[in-house]
């Protein structure tokens, strides 16, 4: 069958491996009839579940997990004028229900600030309450106009995470931010996918934010992907919504606000940074198989073969791994292609040679192999996959530093961006940043930087000469 033997493009042409890759792997399924919507398959759901495992229990330190409605009354929608603004191209409107019209037109929440924020006016009345962060995760949907792309442009956001977060002080909420860049941080380390933050200019910050600072990965192509944004929303919404609170000396004041979200576009980092010609590779921490056992079947020995396999299958599964043997009529070959182009991190063969010999044969998804004993086989696949995890990570991130480059002329941006990210001298004004996107083919992302504070400046802007700030410039997706 194609599917067991087939060969992917090669991964240097990323878009066609990345598209091909989505239905080989059983990622998605893009063949649902309505443009910008697709449908997970089991194995590209169950990766889902892991990954937002893990960032649950990163959220769930501090945070309260709930759900608010996906219709949002256009009388609560449109209060505020500067964030309508920012998605007023991308509301799908239900007037309709059944026959009926509605007397006030319901959005689907592109985002969910104008779901949430009046019930935070009801649910705020002290410095008691204060703070409160919740977060929900939910689908989300916006008319996307551009080209759109699974799991990195949608119409349909299926796993949007976004946390709001109220505080007394705008302080008290600018630290929030900064935990919110360490949360992610750490939730990217264990996904092995490299980052780096820089605070967006004005005019790409979240509309009504004081000011939005963004996490951003370099794709295989050498585009920028943002997979994770924070914003200080200072009292934009409160003001808008009421959401006051009585302060310790009985003064209403109005509260100060964040938000920030991580997408599935964390997964589309994870599956394209990691995979290779033959598929997907995935960290242990977020596979939902780390290790696949073959029987390699010789000879008259078949049910003994398949006896240890299950044996060991079961020995593992009781040291809290997540295992399944393949006791498919297949040939090796097929399975191994099989499981290789769905990632899993470790396989594991047994046939007659290792019974004898007391061994299991260990294939990790990069190549190593190894001859692992059956006494204590447990330590010695969490070393193995332990070590899988370090090279995997570290040659992400040696593939991410390589990516990017310092210039300080024009003529060095075009060639950087190639590569990634090109770190230029900006003095903070749009009109240069204009100019450099006509004449780079890029855009300035952001000035780098893990907080919402001002950068020490450093060397003349490439354009006008004056002071500038080190300033990330890529070609985002």
């Amino acid at each position: 069958m194609e599917e067991e033997t087939g060969t992917l493009p090669p991964k240097s042409a990323f878009s066609e491996w990345y598209n091909e890759l989505l239905w080989r792997a059983e990622i998605m399924d893009v063949r649902y009839p309505v443009k910008g919507l697709y449908v997970w398959y089991p194995h590209g759901f169950a990766i889902r579940r892991e990954v937002y495992r893990i960032l649950r229990e990163i959220m769930d330190r501090e945070h309260r997990e709930a759900l608010f409605p996906l219709l949002i009354p256009a009388s609560e929608f449109m209060k505020e004028a500067e964030h309508i603004k920012g998605f007023e191209d991308e509301v799908y409107w239900v007037t309709r229900g059944g026959k009926a019209e509605l007397d006030i037109p319901l959005a689907l929440r592109p985002t969910s600030e104008t779901a949430i924020y009046p019930m935070y006016a009801l649910w705020i009345r002290s410095h008691a309450d204060l703070p409160l962060r919740i977060y929900q995760v939910v689908n989300s949907f916006r008319y996307e106009t551009k080209h759109t792309r699974p799991l990195i442009r949608l119409r349909e956001i299926t796993s949007f995470k976004e946390a709001h977060t109220v505080h007394a002080t705008w302080e008290e909420a600018e630290e929030q931010v900064r935990k919110a860049i360490t949360f992610y941080r750490e939730f990217y380390e264990r996904l092995c996918v490299p980052v780096i933050v820089s605070r967006r200019p004005d005019w790409d910050k979240f509309p009504g934010a004081d000011y939005t600072l963004a996490v951003d990965t370099i794709m295989p192509d050498g585009k920028t992907l943002q997979i994770g944004t924070a914003h200080h929303l200072g009292t934009h919404f409160s003001r808008t919504f009421q959401i006051l609170f009585e302060d310790k000396n009985g003064e209403q004041k109005h509260a100060q606000q964040t938000c920030y979200g991580i997408s599935e576009r964390s997964i589309a980092a994870l599956i394209s940074l990691h995979g290779d010609d033959r598929g997907i590779i995935l960290p242990p921490d977020v596979a939902p198989i780390q290790v696949i056992i073959v029987p390699v079947i010789v000879g008259k020995r078949k049910d003994e073969i398949l006896a240890q396999a299950a044996s060991l299958a079961t020995e593992l599964r009781g040291g809290a791994y997540r295992v399944q043997m393949d006791n498919r009529d297949l040939r090796p070959g097929a399975k191994y292609y099989y499981w290789e182009m769905r990632g899993v991190p470790l396989r594991l063969e047994i046939g007659p040679r290792d019974i004898d010999a007391g061994v299991v044969t260990a294939i990790t998804r990069d190549g190593e192999r190894s001859v692992l004993p059956r006494i204590n086989l447990g330590e010695k696949v969490r070393d193995t996959l332990s070590g899988f995890e370090v090279r995997l990570r570290e040659k992400a991130r040696h593939r991410m530093e390589d990516g990017i480059t310092k210039v300080t002329s024009l003529s060095e941006i075009p060639p950087a961006l190639e590569k990634g990210i090109a770190i230029i001298p900006w003095c903070g004004e749009r009109a240069c940043a204009d100019k450099l996107a006509q004449q780079s083919g890029g855009d300035v992302l952001g000035i780098i930087t893990d907080t919402g504070k001002s950068v020490r400046k450093e060397g003349s802007c490439i354009i006008c000469g004056e002071p500038a700030i080190p300033t990330l410039m890529g070609r985002a997706y």
